[in-house]
């Protein structure tokens, strides 16, 4: 993911009630010692809690809660390397007591440069149970100028005690629009922003796959697959065995491959209803045109539920090759469904 410092008013965008939180909270001076922040992935937690640890440290609030971002505290959470600011991170699978220990240790001290200390703790559902029990401890005694920050996908793998001891914020799915305007904020081409937010709500890995010389393959290989199917079953078998099986090959993939097919049959609804602004391929509008008037709408449906049904048979570990076949046969213009 790109590494861009982000404004409040840009993360607020995203996450308008959490940041609505830490604002009255700053305005009332009712900061809590710790925070829970859990989401699924790339919604913001992280940057939204560096953005929080800015506002603690920095030295010229704008309206008395919004970092600066030009003071030298500012810059210097921002580069990743403020005293006082500590992040810890899993060492391989998991969170080591010995990192909590550390952690504790170091919040024993004096601050280095005022009595304010910040931590980060992500995947903090990753803490082995010595580390989780070492922290809870570190949670039941908190000096009031310490502020920790928990990052989670997962709550649920927490102790109840921990969860406890800290005031928890939801983050929420960022909307299609949302992610749109991040991504073209941030340098994504606006003809591919629309189709990476329709497959994932998370920014990582939107960026992710915006980069992935794979997935840029993959598209060009559902795209020809769904023109030849315009033609002989023949064709399309032969393209699905020398393109698409040597391209699709893990589960996730081919879950991926059949994502990006039911999007092409959407956007060919979408020219039949003159909605092309809605569509996600953007860059093949005149590619798919002729296609959709050669199609009715209700044959698009159809297929579609097609596409749905092959995804159902995945899940169930049908036969990746056989479920594949079976959904090109399907797919063809006045084959019945099985």
């Amino acid at each position: 993911m790109i590494n861009v410092v982000k404004t409040w008013e840009q993360l607020e965008g995203l996450q308008p009630t959490v940041l609505k939180m830490f604002k009255n909270s700053f305005l009332k001076n009712r900061v809590a010692h710790a925070y829970l922040l859990e989401g699924i992935r790339g919604t913001g937690k992280r940057e939204i809690a560096l953005l929080i640890t800015k506002a603690l440290f920095c030295d010229s609030p704008i309206e008395g809660y919004k970092p600066c971002e030009n003071c030298s505290n500012c810059r210097r959470i921002n580069s990743g390397n403020h005293p006082d600011v500590h992040i810890v991170e899993p060492d391989g699978a998991s969170i080591k007591v010995n990192q909590i220990r550390e952690l504790q240790a170091e919040f024993s001290k004096k601050g280095v440069e005022s009595a304010r200390k910040i931590y980060l703790l992500v995947h903090a559902d990753k803490m082995s149970g010595s580390a989780a029990n070492s922290l809870l401890k570190f949670l039941e005694e908190p000096n009031s100028q310490t502020v920790a920050f928990l990052l989670t996908e997962q709550p649920q793998q927490l102790l109840p005690t921990i969860l406890s001891r800290c005031q928890i914020l939801s983050f929420q799915p960022l909307s299609p629009q949302a992610m749109i305007q991040h991504l073209t904020e941030n340098g994504v081409n606006p003809m591919k922003a629309p189709l990476l937010a329709q497959l994932t709500n998370s920014l990582d890995e939107a960026y992710q796959l915006n980069g992935d010389d794979w997935f840029a393959q993959a598209q060009k290989i559902v795209l020809k697959l769904y023109e030849v199917l315009k033609k002989n079953p023949l064709e399309a078998m032969v393209t699905l065995q020398g393109d698409w099986f040597s391209h699709f090959k893990e589960k996730e993939q081919i879950n991926r491959g059949l994502d990006l097919l039911l999007l092409i049959i959407k956007d060919l609804l979408y020219i039949q209803l003159d909605k092309q602004e809605q569509m996600v391929f953007k860059a093949e509008i005149e590619r798919l045109k002729p296609f959709a008037l050669q199609t009715s709408g209700r044959r698009l449906s159809e297929q579609m539920s097609a596409i749905l049904e092959a995804k159902r048979k995945l899940a169930a570990n049908m036969n990746p090759q056989l479920m594949m076949e079976e959904l090109v046969l399907n797919l063809q213009e006045g084959s019945s469904f099985v």
